[in-house]
């Protein structure tokens, strides 16, 4: 068994680890940390919840003279929530490690002011989105010249078409040396593309080994497009799940959503793309502390949130990128539970369902909801 030591991380770091009951390292970061350590740039791909903050988060740790006043980390994820939840993991370890590694966020529709104070105090790691990273540098208030490491957290979607430009404008002005490390659930070729031409011969970690949770029940329920919401809430009170995510894949439509489940006495809640900073918190915590048993929410918004004990995963709508389908799936079923995800189609999209099929190895099994439960569906003669 390999163990942190093994993995050459420092005694009080495991100690701090161990505060949060972590004391053995998951495959990701088995295989991510030692190359992290040698410096090497690399591109790794595992499924939600495998662990791989602390695999690029260890490493950062280990690498930064907490007696430096450099920026030594630059951490780039496409949403609030995910770069809140990646700091929170940094001021955890370094609380519970006794080691001073100094963080801050760096994300939109905050105040600037506060966020310029916050670099004032010369923080080893930032955590960011690209934009307003980007928008501090330009302004020269936040200097990245010294920095040592990028990190790309969800970088099919920090990789796009939308995002590249910007990434790649943040790490312009870094050391020439930096070393660059890209992090995904799953990373599309053209995405691999664009990584390996900002990047020097980085090393691919695919743990493959883990890509489909054997563990999770994948059904799915045949419904008119009209009927899908009402599909939708009867599903929810056959199943009575503990907690669910439903994934709707237009932001608009989230809210409306949230609502008519609210209305039928179900306890739901959606975030959104539209959604304050305050209204986005006040949901998310009213979920993980279970006052609300449903979250409503496309796929950009839920991505990288550690959202835990989720017993059912529901997809309103097939999603539009099929990889995104495990993304979705891997949402339940963790840390050695079961769990179940249920896509709801109409007749004609159970060819995309078929299409997602032969791309996982996934056998979804028919089912309907009738009297109240979920059951098999009437064989016609």
């Amino acid at each position: 068994m390999t163990t942190f030591k093994d993995l050459n991380i420092s005694d009080d770091i495991i100690a701090g680890l161990a505060v949060e009951n972590i004391v053995e390292p998951t495959s990701i970061q088995k295989e991510a940390i030692a190359l992290a350590l040698e410096n090497k740039d690399l591109i790794a791909e595992a499924i939600t919840g495998s662990g791989k903050t602390l695999a690029y988060v260890l490493p950062a740790f280990e690498r930064i003279d907490v007696n430096s006043k450099e920026l030594h980390t630059i951490i780039l994820a496409p949403t609030h929530e995910l770069v809140v939840q990646i700091n929170n993991v940094i001021k955890a370890l370094a609380k519970n490690s006794g080691r001073a590694v100094r963080s801050t966020t760096i994300i939109g529709q905050v105040n600037i002011k506060r966020q310029v104070e916050a670099l004032k105090k010369k923080p080893h790691i930032i955590v960011g989105t690209p934009g307003r990273i980007l928008e501090l540098i330009k302004m020269k208030k936040l200097k990245a010249h010294q920095t040592k490491t990028i990190v790309i957290d969800e970088a099919d979607k920090m990789l796009s078409d939308s995002n590249i430009q910007s990434v790649k404008d943040v790490i312009k002005p870094t050391l020439r040396e930096r070393q660059i490390m890209v992090f995904s659930a799953s990373i599309p070729q053209d995405s691999v593309n664009r990584a390996v031409e900002i990047m020097k011969d980085p090393t691919l970690v695919n743990i493959t080994e883990e890509k489909i949770n054997s563990d999770i029940e994948h059904l799915c329920v045949v419904a008119e497009r009209r009927d899908k919401i009402d599909v939708l809430r009867k599903l929810i009170h056959a199943t009575k799940p503990k907690k669910t995510i439903v994934f709707i894949n237009r932001n608009e439509r989230i809210q409306e959503v949230a609502l008519k489940l609210t209305h039928h006495k179900i306890k739901a809640v959606g975030i959104y793309g539209n959604s304050t900073k305050a209204e986005r918190k006040a949901m998310l915590d009213a979920f993980r502390s279970g006052k609300a048993t449903v979250l409503v929410a496309s796929d950009l918004v839920a991505r990288g949130l550690d959202l835990r004990d989720i017993t059912h995963v529901i997809n309103l709508d097939i999603p539009e990128n099929l990889n995104e389908y495990t993304h979705r799936a891997g949402r339940t079923g963790r840390a050695g539970k079961s769990g179940t995800a249920i896509t709801i189609v109409t007749d004609r999209e159970i060819a995309t369902l078929i299409q997602i099929q032969n791309l996982t190895g996934i056998e979804f099994e028919a089912k309907e909801v009738r009297e109240g439960k979920l059951v098999e569906p009437v064989q016609e003669d």
